[in-house]
């Protein structure tokens, strides 16, 4: 009998329960060298910032390469025209949405309130700075691209990688040797962000036990309203924006719409993975609910590749919390840099091994917010992650709805049916 391997999300939680039980312990203690010294500030600060600054070492690598792959990859939108478009446009519009509402969240039931982890990490009073809205603008354009990937200038560096993309895209089988180093650089980059991403259970459990070893158990009431409040975030997104849209651009029944496709998001929970779903999402989109097929085939696949809408809920919830628990205010301009980084960088962010943790890395290192809050995060991802790829799927399949019906290729018969057969004689 071969033992079953445990994964990597089981591993992660394991280092989150363990490191939770372990800093309370240590928070027990008398203070000392021993409790300050070798444990807080020894032990457990060496594993957990080995791992750390192993995410920060692969967040620009992965972010340019990903977004040039990603932007060169979409050579087929011209000649979908119109199709293609629209599609691009639903999906950046609905994250934008998605992050905002997060936002919005975040800071009226602030998760982050009654935990302080000031005391574990100094924090420059610098986020809450009013930056003028065309100074954020303009210096998305970077002078340098060279120094913007030295600093880390997430904006300057999606920006120069989407614009290389598209002169990759735009020069065709001119450059295909450069695309073909660029798709090789983006396999060795994943490769190394799986080696960094072994790490991730003893680095979950040095931060959290730090975490805990400093501030005791206060942490674990922000944790679980951090979680409610992304569920939240999701809910209203799924109920209130798309029903709205499918609602407005198609005059679809929401409410039939979710009865049909309940199944495709239980399948999306239960393997907290868009690409696992696409198969059915295409069966029950085209067979179910009438969708265009030509369509669907283009929409669905492209949506599970740059449709990140769940994904960007949680960073902008995440991004409340991690700056309520250092006391940190966050301001107009640094709050319009989050919805432009997690929207951009949507393009580029799937399919990549850790690209949760990496994803929140990059928003927050765009605002100047410590990384160590991703361990409390990180611990309870998994329990986050199924509700937000149940939203990243509904909206591939709302997406290609609305861009049917626009098409004049969407068949209301079949959505309307109620009879499973029915719909599959008509296909």
């Amino acid at each position: 009998m071969e033992k079953k391997k445990i994964g990597l999300t089981t591993k992660i939680f394991m280092g989150l329960i363990i490191g939770i039980i372990v800093g309370i312990i240590v928070y027990q203690l008398p203070d000392g060298v021993f409790k300050e010294d070798v444990l807080i500030n020894g032990v457990f600060k060496l594993v957990g910032q080995v791992f750390l600054r192993g995410i920060m070492m692969m967040v620009v690598p992965l972010v340019f390469i990903s977004l040039v792959n990603g932007t060169a990859s979409m050579g087929d939108v011209k000649k979908l025209g119109r199709v293609g478009g629209r599609t691009i446009l639903f999906y950046l519009v609905t994250t934008a949405l998605a992050i905002t509402l997060a936002l919005a969240l975040g800071s009226v039931l602030k998760p982050g309130v009654g935990l302080d982890l000031t005391a574990i990490e100094e924090v420059e009073p610098t986020i809450g700075e009013k930056v003028p809205l065309v100074q954020i603008l303009y210096e998305m354009i970077p002078n340098n691209p060279i120094a913007a990937m030295g600093e880390g200038n997430m904006l300057q560096i999606i920006v120069f990688a989407i614009l290389t993309g598209v002169g990759l895209s735009a020069l065709g089988e001119k450059v295909d040797t450069l695309v073909r180093i660029f798709e090789q650089l983006n396999e060795l980059v994943m490769k190394m962000v799986g080696f960094v991403m072994l790490l991730a259970s003893i680095g979950v459990f040095g931060l959290i036990a730090e975490t805990f070893a400093t501030v005791g158990y206060k942490a674990l009431v922000p944790l679980l309203k951090y979680v409610g409040i992304v569920y939240l975030g999701l809910i209203l997104h799924a109920s209130i924006i798309y029903s709205g849209m499918l609602k407005g651009f198609t005059g679809l029944s929401p409410r039939k719409f979710f009865k049909k496709f309940f199944p495709v998001m239980s399948v999306a929970f239960s393997t907290a993975s868009s690409n696992a779903t696409v198969p059915l999402n295409l069966e029950t989109t085209e067979k179910e609910l009438g969708a265009s097929k030509n369509i669907a085939a283009f929409t669905i696949p492209l949506g599970a590749t740059i449709n990140m809408d769940g994904t960007a809920i949680m960073q902008g919830v995440a991004t409340f919390f991690i700056a309520q628990v250092y006391n940190q205010q966050l301001g107009f301009g640094a709050i319009l840099t989050v919805v432009l980084t997690a929207t951009l960088s949507s393009i580029g962010t799937a399919g990549v091994p850790g690209a949760g943790a990496i994803m929140l890395s990059m928003v927050l290192q765009s605002i100047g917010l410590p990384l160590e809050g991703i361990a409390l995060i990180m611990g309870v991802d998994r329990l986050v992650d199924m509700g937000r790829t149940a939203v990243n799927i509904t909206g591939d399949s709302i997406c290609t709805l609305i861009i049917s019906h626009k098409e004049g290729e969407l068949d209301k018969e079949v959505f309307n049916s109620e009879d499973k057969k029915i719909n599959e004689e008509s296909s």
